[in-house]
């Protein structure tokens, strides 16, 4: 159940028309629905409540690059939930979105010393380093800070497992070609120099091997990973309280029924973690937001060649919806109001000047005309967040439906607001 149903022939997202929407805000435009948004975090909630001995007061962090959006990440903090940030802009999206310093998680692989300094002071959960050259800078950073009576930070070292996992090789984040973690077998030593420092406090270890994951092997492989070493450096008399299991679960986009369930996720990990008594802490981006959101969208026109060729030119493009151009992504096309006839083939390409900015080839759809609405189905996870104003056009807006009520969340700029942050050089204005 994701709350975008048809209705008297048209799509609706919860009680609110998407031809309603289109008219009052134009088109392209993300929706997201926050009765979704809520599901989709119960049902984690719920399956994390369940298991109590193994996970212990566990943290679930919504990974913000998924979706920034102030009202998405306030709809999420309302229901307890916490953030993973990766950037120091990030950290303060969380803090204005309503999300406490203790449920914010800082991450990232290349962390300047001013957002690590940022994220001492606001007091965040833990630092999770990524090298040991990280780790040197981070305590420099924090013994700077000292004279000013800053807590020392909470870290945790994040190990890469040599286990790479994910729906395309661009978001596979584990492998032992990848930036990203302290190898396994330098990743004791890495803890074991931050239990010497008075300027840091290893907490734990964590990890995050992929996105869009289909299978619960790599994952618990990864988890079985972080057992072994904190067993390890328990035996070399260090203490580790707390795994940060990082996200990575898949969604159905092809609207697959054989994905593992939330519920034999979580209760894989507990029985991988059954026994360590840690805090176990979860990451979900596109697990929550994706099926969410929405990219609406209206057809410009049809362009038919002689060869039967035939393009659906959308004024959505690959500025706006940049998924399937980054990494051959798929996302479900449906009409806003189907037409009857029978189903052709269409190509389905944007308006963008690149050979890249096409969605998908031979689509079977219902008969199209210019004009008509359509939208492009799970787009709430890294669909806004990765737009941008190539070609001059503006970003899209972002609107969130709750019930029969809704609210843009984020405008379209005018042409004239997208100019006037450009000022012209001084000299250039004086002829």
């Amino acid at each position: 159940m994701h709350h975008f149903d048809r209705i008297n022939g048209a799509l609706q997202a919860e009680g609110v028309s998407l031809e309603t929407l289109a008219g009052a805000v134009g088109t392209p435009a993300y929706v997201y629905s926050t009765a979704t948004l809520t599901r989709h975090y119960c049902l984690l909630a719920d399956a994390v409540a369940a298991h109590p001995a193994a996970l212990g007061q566990a943290l679930i962090a919504f990974a913000v690059k998924a979706n920034s959006n102030l009202s998405v990440l306030a709809t999420l903090a309302r229901l307890g939930c916490g953030a993973d940030t990766v950037s120091g802009g990030e950290i303060r999206r969380a803090l204005r979105a309503g999300i406490p310093p203790h449920r914010i998680i800082f991450s990232g692989v290349g962390k300047t010393d001013a957002e690590l300094a940022f994220a001492i002071e606001t007091g965040v959960r833990q630092i999770n380093v990524e090298s040991a050259v990280e780790l040197d800078r981070l305590i420099e950073v924090s013994a700077s800070l000292k004279p000013r009576a800053i807590a020392t930070p909470d870290i945790a070292i994040r190990v890469n497992p040599s286990v790479g996992a994910g729906g395309h090789a661009r978001i596979t984040t584990g492998g032992a070609t990848d930036k990203f973690g302290v190898p396994a077998d330098e990743a004791q030593a890495v803890y074991a120099r931050a239990s010497r420092s008075p300027h840091v406090t290893p907490v734990g270890l964590a990890c995050h091997i992929g996105s869009q994951i289909t299978a619960l092997e790599p994952l618990e492989a990864a988890f079985q990973a972080l057992r072994t070493m904190t067993l390890e450096l328990r035996a070399a008399g260090l203490s580790v309280s707390r795994l940060d299991l990082g996200g990575g679960l898949g969604v159905p986009y092809h609207g697959q029924s054989d994905l593992p369930s939330i519920e034999a996720y979580v209760a894989m990990a507990a029985q991988v973690l059954d026994g360590l008594e840690v805090e176990a802490a979860f990451e979900p981006g596109r697990l929550l937001a994706a099926n969410a959101g929405v990219l609406l969208s209206r057809v410009i026109q049809v362009n038919e060649r002689a060869d039967g060729r035939r393009f659906l030119v959308l004024d959505a493009g690959m500025n706006d919806l940049m998924r399937p151009a980054l990494y051959d992504a798929f996302h479900a096309l449906v009409p806003v109001r189907p037409r009857e006839g029978e189903p052709r083939l269409y190509d389905l390409v944007g308006p963008i000047c690149e050979s890249t900015d096409i969605f998908a080839r031979d689509r079977l759809l219902p008969p199209m005309q210019a004009g008509d609405l359509v939208a492009f189905m799970g787009a709430g996870a890294y669909g806004a967040v990765l737009a941008s104003e190539y070609n001059s056009r503006p970003l899209v807006p972002e609107v969130l439906v709750d019930g029969v009520r809704w609210a843009v969340v984020r405008a379209r700029p005018s042409y004239d607001e997208m100019l006037e942050r450009e000022p012209r050089a001084e000299w250039l204005m004086r002829d």
